[in-house]
């Protein structure tokens, strides 16, 4: 059992459980308001902690590091839930004993018959709500409702439901790639070509020539020769560039439409409520 000496080391410390799960950390310690003793720590739980659970500090255990507790991580966030106020009425104190599997505060309020809060953090100051004039029924949890189901929680019903949250991602869709190869192909161009072809001339005798003709012998067999030329096609080939090719990507914009199934939590009122039709 922690003594008074050691009620500074418990705040803020991490808070263990039997099966070595983290819990949270201490918040507020609870003291008897007879005794002065510590009888309870709240320890952040919940979603970010921002839920703080009742834990008894009877049989808990403080190391250099840690507070130890002899319950599981899911046993104590299964506990009532009970607001962290400053101060614990008997109800609520019988609740969490009776949760925990303990009995000392039917004794106890059964022998003293003690109403009024008997605990009050280390921070506060002890509410004497006698003194304030408030009736025995008013001291009792004012909650207009309570949950059949588990573990009281508020005076109010929390409705949720499940909302889509679309993204995209970019994933692989294919690929595309150049491929270059040789195709032949016949070329057909024309060509003019030139060649030389044999024209049989004819002059007569006249004074300008006469002496040309008369140069050789009278009579006599002879030859003229004339080269003939003519043109032909030649062909070379020569490669020359005539186009760059390259791959490039574009983005283009495209509606889609998904669906998907979501949960969505209705309320429905059962009994005799004025104004609401009976389920």
């Amino acid at each position: 059992m922690l003594g008074q000496d050691q009620i500074d080391q418990v705040t803020g410390r991490d808070v263990y459980g039997s099966d070595g799960s983290k819990i949270g950390s201490a918040k507020q310690i609870y003291l008897d308001d007879t005794t002065g003793r510590p009888d309870w720590v709240t320890v952040s739980t919940g979603l970010f902690g921002t839920k703080e659970t009742f834990v008894p500090l009877s049989d808990a255990e403080l190391s250099a590091d840690r507070v130890t507790v002899p319950y599981t991580k899911d046993f104590v966030k299964d506990a009532p839930n009970l607001d962290a106020d400053g101060h614990l009425t008997p109800e609520e104190e019988q609740q969490l004993y009776a949760y925990y599997g303990r009995n000392d505060a039917t004794d106890r309020y059964a022998t003293t018959g003690d109403a009024t809060d008997r605990y009050a953090t280390t921070g506060g100051t002890y509410d004497d709500r006698d003194a304030a004039g408030l009736a025995d029924d008013d001291r009792r949890d004012r909650r207009v409702g309570h949950d059949t189901s588990g573990p009281t929680t508020d005076e109010a019903m929390t409705v949720s439901e499940e909302r889509l949250a679309v993204g995209t991602e970019r994933q692989e869709a294919g690929r595309a790639r150049l491929r270059k190869y040789v195709v032949t192909e016949n070329v057909t161009q024309t060509v003019p070509v030139q060649r030389e072809e044999v024209r049989l001339e004819r002059e007569p005798i006249t004074d300008a020539n006469v002496g040309a003709a008369t140069s050789g012998p009278e009579i006599s067999e002879e030859e003229h020769e004339v080269v003939l030329h003519e043109e032909r096609p030649v062909v070379e080939k020569e490669t020359v560039p005539v186009e760059r090719v390259r791959l490039d990507t574009e983005t283009v914009t495209e509606q889609q439409t998904v669906d998907a199934d979501v949960r969505k939590e209705r309320v429905d009122v059962e009994g005799d409520v004025p104004g609401t039709d009976r389920a």
